[in-house]
């Protein structure tokens, strides 16, 4: 009995450690057109496992839904036509990387096509059958990423504690970077810039 509740005391410490060892990191962007995502760059030394489950990139009411999907690094993205109509998805570049660039081809109503991620970067989605669609996949390396809300404000949990670069993609901007000292709570804010 007493082996028991020492058993169960020790974990209890244990899990209170290691909660300590993460923190989170939010903050506001500044204000303007478009969504914005915030996510930490590479850790060095530290890997991630490509995530099991599927994401979904709809496209609906001739639309890619939604307009920005963040994704993780090896993530599989399952892109659904939910209109009446055929559509087509293809990226010129990710990150800016032409050799990346790729076609999935055209399908119609119902059918899904699946594509894995395997490179970092931002990921600009078009459309052949209809070029008014476009979307994006922002592909990150750490699985620590955040899209800021309508008012501006981010926040990223579970953030290992550490010294980072973050970094903050908006559409139709270029990406700004910014150093971050994880240890616990921790405010990084873009719109102080």
């Amino acid at each position: 009995m007493k082996l028991t509740k020492l058993f169960t005391t020790t974990l209890v410490f244990l899990a209170a450690g290691l909660a300590a060892q993460a923190g989170s990191i939010s903050g506001k962007v500044p204000h303007g057109k478009g969504g914005t995502v915030v996510y930490v760059d590479s850790i060095s030394g530290k890997t991630f496992p490509a995530p099991e489950k599927h994401v979904t990139m709809d496209q609906k009411a001739l639309l890619f839904q939604p307009h920005i999907l963040v994704v993780p690094v090896g993530a599989t993205v399952d892109f659904q036509n939910s209109d009446n109509v055929a559509h087509n998805v293809f990226w010129p570049n990710v990150g800016g990387n032409k050799k990346d660039s790729h076609n999935l081809g055209t399908w119609p109503k119902g059918q899904v096509r699946s594509f894995k991620f395997d490179t970092v970067g931002v990921v600009p989605l078009l459309c052949n059958v209809h070029p008014e669609m476009s979307g994006f996949i922002v592909v990150t390396p750490t699985p620590y990423y955040a899209e800021a809300d309508s008012s501006g404000v981010f926040k990223i949990d579970d953030v290992p504690d550490g010294t980072y670069t973050l970094v903050m993609w908006r559409e139709g901007s270029k990406p700004v970077t910014k150093q971050v000292t994880v240890a616990g709570a921790t405010t990084a804010d873009f719109a102080s810039k």
